[in-house]
């Protein structure tokens, strides 16, 4: 999923992401709840119309900011009150008013509001964090309505018993799907690989598997080989309005020295219909220039490379060619 926090993705239109072939992107209920607001979303006939998307759209419950904007919250048993970081004034959720939020907001999955614990926190941290998020799941579960597909977040930060806890806690009520959360907040990657691997198959195979956050191309193969189904990160946008490309032999800084007269591609297996006419010299002169042509380019190229490599894997799945995918993407 191209993450659209406030119903855009950075630099590019909902156009884009048809031609490239996205079908599913992310917004945030935080957000969009503050700005525009749900009441004008719910006026335009729900978000798709809002944006002018035509595919689906999964929304973050807020449960995420409960902990990037800690120092603008303040955590009960009943719920989150925040200080809007727009213009200060509280901002109250709770899991009903988060599944809500979501309802008006006409999306085809709505998260659950949890409680996502920062890296580091100690084990106790971490523990509160599951056990407010497991108290708060029937709830979000009561709040929904009919045909609004709810998704369970399995919390425990580093620690398997808990993630074995939360999974079996959470697997235990009637979500349409669940999530791994609480990784990629700051953790190494020897201390996230291993948390993904063992909580997956935790999760039943029926129903969606989806790992928040996640991330680079080799985060997710390794997500995937784990048995994870769903995917989201800024990486591919942010990336590249910090001017840069994933190719096949690895990221490209393209403002480095070398690509100042360079007219071949970057790579020429990774080759987009975005930068086909544009020389790694031009593109170089457009973030240099700051022009903002740059980062929209730079933005379209990463979401192509993203999109292709999905695609990469589900034929790999088909046709059983897994390991030479792994060796395709072995330097990204």
């Amino acid at each position: 999923m191209p993450v659209g926090t406030q119903a855009t993705v950075k630099t590019v239109s909902s156009e884009d992401l048809e031609q490239i072939g996205f079908q599913l992107v992310l917004s945030n209920t935080y957000h969009l709840a503050l700005r525009p607001t749900a009441d004008i979303i719910e006026s335009f006939g729900g978000l798709h119309k809002f944006m002018g998307w035509n595919g689906a759209i999964l929304t973050d419950s807020g449960g995420f900011q409960a902990m990037s904007l800690s120092q603008r919250r303040e955590l009960d048993q009943d719920g989150i009150t925040f200080r809007s970081h727009l213009d200060g004034s509280a901002f109250r959720l709770t899991p009903e008013r988060a599944i809500q939020l979501q309802g008006q907001f006409g999306v085809d999955i709505s998260m659950a509001l949890d409680i996502c614990p920062p890296y580091p926190c100690s084990r106790d941290e971490a523990a509160r964090a599951m056990e407010t998020t497991h108290r708060w799941a029937p709830r979000n579960l009561s709040a929904r309505k009919q045909g609004q597909a709810v998704f369970g977040i399995v919390q425990g930060g580093v620690h398997e018993d808990l993630r074995r806890i939360s999974a079996e806690t959470l697997t235990s009520m009637d979500f349409d799907g669940f999530a791994v959360g609480g990784v990629s907040v700051g953790e190494p990657t020897e201390l996230q690989y291993p948390v993904v691997k063992f909580t997956a198959p935790w999760l039943p195979a029926e129903k969606p598997r989806y790992l928040m956050g996640v991330g680079h191309p080799q985060d997710i193969i390794h997500g995937v080989e784990s048995g994870i189904d769903m995917f989201d990160c800024v990486l591919p946008t942010r990336m590249a309005r910090h001017h840069s490309l994933y190719t096949l032999n690895g990221r490209v800084n393209v403002c480095n020295m070398k690509w100042r007269d360079q007219s071949k591609p970057y790579d020429e297996l990774s080759v987009f219909p975005p930068l086909e006419r544009y020389s790694p010299a031009y593109i170089r002169h457009l973030f240099q220039a700051k022009e903002p042509l740059g980062a929209r380019l730079a933005s379209l190229h990463n979401l192509w490379f993203y999109a292709r490599m999905m695609e990469e894997i589900r034929r790999a799945i088909e046709r059983g060619t897994w390991p030479e995918l792994r060796a395709r993407y072995s330097r990204t």
